[in-house]
């Protein structure tokens, strides 16, 4: 009999979007992200995955995104050892045992308190690591976290389930609480939206998206703390050599145009 977790909404039950696209990259002949504790956990849960049906294409693009994040946080805690480490809506993954930080640096695993509880019964504690369990929306949970370290903050998959007014708010409480910081994530542009609709692995989460989408400087125009480092196009990346053959020559064929390539999956980094 597998883990039994908690009965989650369908808000929260959107982890297993990301972490089975994950889990399905790390079985995969050349894995991009290779996260095998999250085939772990969707085996040990006996979440059913294909309901998702996702592509190896989907599951590439997932895992792509997820290791483009990762190597942002690692290289900031590498600069800022004491550094604190924030993933928003966390949901069921493991970055921080992926990542490995040093003892002297913090992490914090924010989401849902049902979410939070999941994530005790099916993932290892690690030292330095610790969980949240709050409504990202909601003023307060931000008291929990010193306010005297710089933070890197990274959000995988999380952004379209926030109105922009509410994505406006949480970017301020996050650049006002720490000092200095770096904030990465997946942009979800307008056409990434209007794809989303219309894909049938994602269908299900279209009543719960709030955001229409944005721009890789609206965050800018949002917040004047924030400054944008870099927009990372993954038909561009390193990676793409780990494709599969179809995949890869079509990915390159899309990476000749900077336009074409950011209607498909971008990652923003910012400082702060």
């Amino acid at each position: 009999m597998g883990v039994i977790l908690p009965t989650l909404t369908p808000l929260q039950e959107t982890l297993w979007v990301t972490l089975c696209g994950r889990a399905l990259d790390s079985r995969l002949p050349r894995p991009i992200l290779g996260d095998r504790r999250a085939y772990e956990i969707v085996r040990k849960t006996g979440y059913d995955h294909r309901k998702l049906r996702w592509s190896a294409a989907s599951a590439i693009d997932v895992a792509h995104r997820a290791k483009k994040l990762d190597e942002i946080a690692q290289q900031f805690i590498a600069r800022h050892p004491h550094a604190i480490g924030i993933d928003l809506g966390a949901g069921l993954d493991t970055r921080a045992l992926r990542i490995d930080p040093p003892p002297t640096a913090d992490w914090y695993d924010v989401d849902f308190p049902e979410v939070v509880d999941a994530r005790h019964r099916v993932i290892p504690d690690r030292p330095h690591t610790h969980t949240i369990g709050a409504d990202l929306t909601e003023p307060g949970w931000l008291e929990a976290l010193p306010a005297d370290r710089p933070a890197v903050i990274v959000a995988d998959g999380v952004l379209p389930f926030l109105s922009q007014k509410e994505m406006i708010t949480l970017l301020d409480r996050l650049t006002s609480h720490f000092p200095s910081g770096e904030v990465a994530f997946n942009v979800y542009t307008r056409f990434t939206v209007w794809a989303a609709k219309r894909y049938s692995g994602t269908q299900f989460l279209v009543p719960l998206f709030k955001s229409p989408g944005f721009d890789r400087l609206d965050p800018v125009r949002w917040n004047p703390r924030l400054t944008l480092i870099r927009h990372i196009l993954l038909t561009r990346e390193p990676e793409v050599d780990q494709f599969p053959t179809a995949l890869r020559l079509w990915t390159r064929l899309s990476a000749l145009s900077a336009a074409f390539s950011r209607l498909g999956t971008t990652v923003a980094h910012y400082r702060f």
